[in-house]
């Protein structure tokens, strides 16, 4: 009896060996035991682990109605929750208009996504109001909405203003807009002026911005080329987004600003193609500290 107590407690020594063998294998205790410290490609890998990535959308959602002719938010709700977005500009959203059976638009889509949502109205129409929404998964500490220069009694076009707050304590303004239509682009690049000369996109503020929406004007116009002057386009080479079915040309975007402090990890067109009359847009992009 007295040898088969003796062969157990020698196993429980050799098994106390080998864990302890295991503990100072580890490398953070290895490390401290011999004074080492993390090289410069692991502090790398850290501080990329913890960078602000954002998944950004641009859609047009022509107040919900497909091409189809239906009336359907649910339907918009789902495409934007197909990709999972921290940040959404939307344009042409109705809010409690007579064609939309009084619904609040923004609201809904709020609900529906689970997003913070502020609404910009640029237009009375039908009973209530027509214009930009923005959705956010972080609070939305700021709103301003502006309205654009309006030439020969065109369509009111706005731009609404956010200030996002995220976790980290960092914050970048967000900004939606909708550019005038019509063939002549003097309102368009008027517009473009504008937004390049408010103050949370200046030059003279550094705080870093995004700026999406429907412009509706091509790469190479005057306007993008305005734009230009302050914004880097999220998507090099152009990516169409109308019309709807079998688009052709590209008239909606999302920009960034200052661009030494974004990286951009990608960016494409939505296949969806029967909830709006235009493609979403979305942008993957990383803040740089």
């Amino acid at each position: 009896m007295r040898w088969l107590i003796m062969i157990k407690v020698f196993f429980f020594f050799l098994t106390a060996i080998s864990s302890f063998g295991q503990v100072f294998s580890n490398d953070q205790l290895v490390t401290d035991l011999l004074g080492l410290r993390p090289t410069k490609d692991k502090l790398i890998l850290a501080s990329n682990k913890k960078a602000l990535r954002l998944r950004v959308l641009c859609y047009n959602i022509h107040h919900a109605e497909g091409v189809d002719g239906k009336l359907d938010i649910p339907r918009i709700a789902r495409v934007i929750l197909s990709i999972k977005p921290d940040l959404v500009a939307l344009q042409e959203v109705d809010q409690n208009t007579t064609r939309s059976g009084k619904v609040n638009q923004g609201s809904e889509l709020s609900r529906l996504t689970k997003m913070q949502s502020i609404f910009g109205a640029n237009i009375k129409f039908q009973g209530g109001h027509y214009g930009n929404v923005i959705l956010s998964r972080f609070p939305i500490v700021q709103k301003n909405n502006f309205h654009l220069p309006n030439f020969n009694s065109g369509e009111q076009r706005g731009v609404l203003e956010s200030l996002i707050k995220f976790p980290n304590e960092q914050s970048v303004y967000f900004l939606a807009t909708h550019l005038d239509h019509r063939r002549v682009d003097k309102e368009r690049l008027n517009s473009a002026k504008f937004i390049n000369q408010m103050n949370s996109v200046s030059n003279s503020n550094n705080r870093p911005a995004i700026l999406a929406g429907d412009f509706n004007d091509v790469p190479d116009s005057p306007t993008l080329k305005e734009f230009g002057k302050l914004w880097i386009r999220t998507n090099a080479d152009a990516a169409p987004t109308v019309p709807v079915m079998k688009p052709n040309r590209q008239i909606d975007y999302i920009m960034v600003r200052p661009k030494e402090r974004w990286k951009l990890i990608k960016s494409r067109v939505l296949d969806e193609s029967i909830a709006s009359d235009h493609r979403a847009i979305l942008a993957v992009i990383e803040l740089i500290n």
